[in-house]
């Protein structure tokens, strides 16, 4: 039996239960009796209101959680298609996400991490958030916060690497480093070369070869401008790549015409009750509408259009549904 399903028993048995007690004070003729019954009923009619709310409050969360899945199947093909492209090959690879800004890279971070990892949601995560002002011109700031992740008292990149490597040889391993277009180039280079390029070298001399355990990292440009600079990346699978190479993803586009009505179209099929079917079926052109209104498809603005068409809050929704 679902929540929804046991609210609405529970509810039925109040409501019954407020019946009776309303015919018995009809019936009553001692006050105190009566009163009785009178404060009887306030504490079941609270009851019931406390019942309503907790039913709205889950009716609520499934058409969230229904939208959400929607919203999963809109967009960023390219990108996931590369993304499988490179997950069946080596145990240890680094990605980059990147686009202009409110292109939805979160969004994709987050969708490559409940739908196309496996262990996506099991595995050592470390996140971290470049944007603050002292790793932005520090770049000691980013080795000392990673060395106290991997709970070392000393930090230098080599000793990190180290730390992870340790984990990576007895459990999944994924590293996310958000906003590393906040980073100097110079940086960005220092990491990939004395923190990653170590990492990636190890497998062919200390990693066994039936280690079933996987190292990932990502970098998430949110303006777009990492893949521009002068930083070796690949974009496509050849036979010559190593994972000392970081792969460099698709960068994201607008939604276009064509990707909208085919997202519409597997919202009419597969998700029907969601409040946003109405709202398309007023539209002759409903792919078309929504460019209208997202400055012709800019992921985030498309998110967020659709959200309020389905009467919630994409702000307040994408705290909730995005984990990493």
């Amino acid at each position: 039996m679902s929540k929804r399903e046991q609210l609405q028993e529970l509810l039925d048995l109040v409501e019954d239960k407020i019946l009776f007690i309303r015919r018995e004070k009809i019936l009553a003729t001692d006050p105190v009796t009566i009163f009785s019954l009178e404060k009887q009923i306030e504490r079941d009619e609270a009851e019931r209101s406390n019942i309503l709310q907790e039913m709205a409050n889950v009716e609520a969360e499934a058409r969230s959680e229904d939208l959400y899945r929607a919203l999963m199947k809109l967009g960023y093909r390219e990108q996931v298609r590369s993304f499988l492209k490179f997950q069946k090959t080596q145990s240890i690879k680094a990605f980059l996400i990147h686009g202009y800004p409110e292109y939805g890279q979160r969004w994709l971070l987050n969708r490559l991490m409940t739908q196309h990892i496996r262990f996506g949601t099991t595995a050592k995560e470390i996140r971290i958030e470049l944007d603050r002002l002292g790793r932005k011109r520090d770049v000691g700031a980013l080795w000392r916060e990673l060395g106290r992740r991997v709970g070392l008292e000393h930090h230098s990149p080599t000793e990190v690497a180290e730390g992870v490597f340790k984990w990576w040889k007895t459990q999944n391993v994924i590293l996310i480093l958000h906003y590393v277009d906040c980073m100097p180039e110079a940086y960005l280079q220092e990491l990939l070369q004395e923190f990653w390029l170590p990492l990636a070298s190890k497998p062919r001399k200390e990693v066994s070869q039936d280690n079933k355990f996987q190292l990932l990292m990502f970098l998430v440009d949110y303006e777009g401008c990492v893949g521009c600079q002068n930083i070796m990346f690949v974009e496509q699978l050849e036979p010559t790549w190593e994972p000392k190479i970081p792969i460099k993803l698709p960068a994201i586009a607008p939604f276009g015409d064509g990707i909208l009505t085919d997202w519409i179209e597997t919202v009419e099929t597969e998700f029907d009750t969601l409040p946003l079917i109405e709202e398309i079926n007023k539209w002759d052109d409903p792919a078309q509408a929504i460019l209208n209104k997202t400055e012709n498809g800019i992921p985030e603005l498309v998110f967020s259009e659709i959200c309020k068409m389905c009467g919630c809050n994409w702000y307040e929704e994408k705290d909730r549904w995005l984990k990493h």
